[in-house]
């Protein structure tokens, strides 16, 4: 969501698909900035290669609210308990780069398990790196050359375009979705052969070289789960074309509704090119606990697996911590019995809380089962519909301290959609909610709220209100 990057919907489209593509991916503009003196070419991208997430990032750690004061209580009581914290000799020596062959031993038991593979997976196929991110800067150096590209749909989660570019200088095809249901299109934003088919061939009109497709399945932002059929059709589309196939399934354990069903690619009775496909996951997401660096690759390309291990090297994972992910992966019993049960239960009461709201709101969004987000659609809000003016509202937000992530920031082909994180505690939901109504909208989009009725359930919270924040009384 670059400040300054705007234009209607139809001129982005208009634009040349090099353009739409390398044009540092929508988060910075070199020549807006002053080169410096001390940085090669690269070191210059890298320095200002920013946006509206890391924006927003630094923003929320600089100023982050906390009710407790208590920032030292863990939300993962299991990895306190004291056999996580040993520190045996062999965990402080060098390990095998691609990691301690008990947490491959693990990671492959755990997978085999909850992605329901047909088979046992095997330990020898499994990498383990410092988070996902670094999973997809490896791929990407060793599957790509430089100015190579790697399809991938829009919406989708911004910082793997940090990831692939800045180390490997590998760039992203778009194959761009939209809220329209056209065509083959059962749902809004739905990914289908066709869109990956006209992407592929344009870019190759141009004569961009495309190696591999990216697959998020759950989708973030949007929370689609693939069916069956669906994943089929794409890795059958890939290996028509002889692409590599990155599957990102990091929300695999966050679908919350059992209505819905989740179908890991290591899951298929048949792979159509099992020696391209590549599958991530980490606990990141699934675990809360992002603060500890742990991604997980599975090929069974060992061309690929001893590339990606050579890269270990520089992002490996500390011996202790690989001894804590492996007691975590192997207590079946406590992630089936308590943690996960207790993690879906929280996580549908607040996703059914905030879409509740939305609908009371009239605020049209994504209605799925799957992550910590929902998709919201704010077009009708924006005067004009450019993304110049999306970013001034998500900038609006921001300086109110409600932090979201505008469409932009997604690579989003339309104006007004942001993307809102509902995983929380409820009174902290209301409090984002009071703050995100009375003070980050423009006063038109309270013309279409029920304000009335809204100013009359907050009775109960009154006191919060006026306590936190004081010009509320002058709304009243």
């Amino acid at each position: 969501c670059q400040e300054g990057y705007g234009g209607d919907l139809q001129e982005l489209r208009a634009r040349p698909l090099t353009e739409r593509r390398v044009d540092m991916h929508g988060f910075c503009n070199p020549g807006d900035f002053q080169r410096s003196p001390y940085l090669s070419a690269r070191g210059n991208i890298a320095n200002v290669f920013r946006g509206s997430t890391e924006e927003g990032y630094k923003a929320y750690h600089a100023d982050k609210y906390d009710e407790d004061k208590n920032p030292n209580v863990s939300e993962n009581p299991k990895l306190t308990q004291t056999d996580m914290n040993l520190m045996e000799p062999p965990l402080l020596q060098y390990p095998d780069w691609k990691g301690h062959m008990f947490l491959r031993e693990e990671v492959a038991r755990f997978l085999t398990y909850y992605c329901k593979a047909p088979a046992p997976l095997k330990a020898e196929n499994v990498i383990v790196l410092n988070g996902c991110g670094s999973l997809f800067s490896a791929l990407a150096t060793v599957l790509c050359d430089p100015g190579e590209a790697v399809l991938i749909a829009t919406p989708f989660y911004g910082g793997i375009t940090q990831s692939v570019f800045l180390y490997g200088n590998v760039k992203l095809v778009y194959a761009y979705l939209d809220s329209k249901i056209t065509g083959t299109s059962t749902r809004p934003f739905q990914l289908t052969v066709e869109k990956l088919e006209k992407a592929l061939q344009d870019a190759r009109a141009e004569g961009v070289t495309v190696r591999a497709l990216i697959l998020l399945n759950p989708q973030n932002p949007l929370g689609d789960i693939y069916s069956l059929s669906e994943l089929r059709d794409y890795l059958e589309f890939a290996k028509r074309h002889e692409l590599h196939v990155i599957v990102d399934e990091i929300y695999m354990l966050s679908v919350f509704d059992e209505s819905a069903t989740f179908h890991s690619v290591l899951g298929m009775d048949r792979l159509p090119d099992p020696q391209r496909t590549h599958v991530m996951w980490g606990i990141s997401k699934d675990f809360a606990v992002s603060g500890i660096r742990f991604g997980t690759l599975y090929t069974e390309n060992q061309d690929v697996a001893n590339a990606v291990g050579s890269l270990c090297y520089f992002h490996g994972v500390c011996g202790p911590v690989q001894h804590k992910v492996a007691q975590l992966l192997r207590d079946r019993d406590w992630i089936n019995q308590v943690y996960l049960r207790a993690n879906h239960a929280r996580l549908k009461a607040a996703h059914t809380y905030v879409t509740d709201e939305l609908k009371t709101l009239g605020v049209p969004f994504l209605n799925r089962n799957a992550g910590f987000f929902v998709w919201i659609d704010f077009r009708k809000y924006l005067r004009t519909g450019t993304f110049e003016e999306e970013m001034l509202l998500w900038r609006r937000f921001l300086d109110n301290k409600v932090l979201l992530s505008c469409g932009k920031a997604f690579e989003c082909s339309e104006p007004g959609w942001f993307r809102i994180i509902f995983a929380d505690k409820t009174h902290r939901l209301q409090l984002g909610e009071y703050c995100f109504l009375f003070f980050s909208l423009p006063p038109e989009f309270l013309q279409h709220c029920f304000l009335l009725s809204l100013i009359l359930d907050l009775s109960c919270y009154y006191p919060l209100i006026f306590s936190v924040f004081p010009p509320f009384l002058s709304i009243l």
